[in-house]
């Protein structure tokens, strides 16, 4: 196969396929990014169009959807006949533009998300998200099960890996901004937060076992419960603010939790759970 960029992510692809046993082909704009991958192994190709011509399957990492485009424009009609798989990061709206401009050019299209850093790439726990083609899927899925053994096709849409990788990232930086912002607070009355963690992990971990029912209300679009509504959520976010001031603490991030409930209350739905806060950020 041949890999084009050869960037952290770009380099971790290629040295994931030589680790598998595959002949791979690289280009990058740099050439001497190449060298630890042609000590491993790899061909390096003189350009673009040399490494498109080397492998039916070509992969792509580079800096942008457009920078993509550009490079694969540059191979001209030497792509013709080629199955991409593009694993440049992006917008949903970027992918299916390329997605559009492979298909005019009768390519078979795979777009995909990798939901790791370089390090974690080939390890059969790592996540990755692709759409398109299903049929160049099949065709290569033990080969791109070298970059991540929980890869998975999810959608014909080429959008929509992109649209799952946000989702994830959105949650992890949610859930990380929360537990700073709670190390701030604890750490100005000297709490460790490794101690915290051994006596509230447990209530910490239970968080996540409420998402699938948070998930179910959301896609049924029923909020109602008989226990856990906003106007109960209420109090305890306004005492989360007030402490957070009294010590210093930056209250930006409860502030806005609080914003988001005092307007879903005083929207009527103080007897609804906390789903049904999916509105408000709809609105905005």
């Amino acid at each position: 196969m041949t890999v084009i960029g050869l960037g952290e992510m770009g380099s971790a692809l290629a040295g994931a396929f030589l680790a598998g046993g595959h002949p791979t082909t690289v280009w990058n704009r740099t050439a001497e990014k190449a060298d630890p991958l042609v000590a491993k192994g790899a061909r390096l190709a003189s350009s673009v169009r040399d490494a498109v011509t080397a492998s039916p399957l070509v992969v792509v990492s580079v800096k942008g959807n457009a920078a993509a485009r550009e490079t694969l424009e540059s191979a001209g009609r030497d792509l013709a006949g080629r199955a991409v798989v593009n694993l440049t990061d992006g917008t949903s709206a970027e992918a299916r533009a390329v997605a559009e401009w492979a298909t005019d050019q009768g390519l078979e299209y795979l777009h995909g998300q990798i939901m790791t850093i370089a390090p974690a790439v080939g390890h059969p726990e790592t996540v990755i998200f692709y759409g398109g083609d299903e049929t160049v899927y099949r065709r290569y899925h033990s080969t791109l099960q070298l970059l991540g053994g929980r890869g998975s096709l999810i959608a014909s849409d080429a959008g929509i890996p992109t649209m799952y990788g946000m989702a994830v990232h959105g949650t992890m930086w949610g859930t990380l901004n929360g537990f700073l912002h709670a190390a701030a607070l604890l750490s100005s009355e000297g709490i460790e937060m490794k101690q915290f963690l051994d006596r509230a992990g447990a209530s910490v971990s239970a968080l996540l076992s409420h998402l699938p029912s948070i998930a179910d209300e959301v896609d049924r679009g029923e909020h109602a419960t008989p226990y856990g509504a906003l106007q109960h959520h209420l109090p305890s976010v306004q005492d989360l603010v007030q402490e957070s001031r009294a010590r210093g603490i930056d209250d930006e991030f409860p502030g806005y939790t609080l914003a988001l409930i005092a307007t879903a209350v005083d929207d009527g739905h103080a007897n609804d759970s906390y789903s049904r806060l999916v509105d408000q950020f709809k609105k905005r």
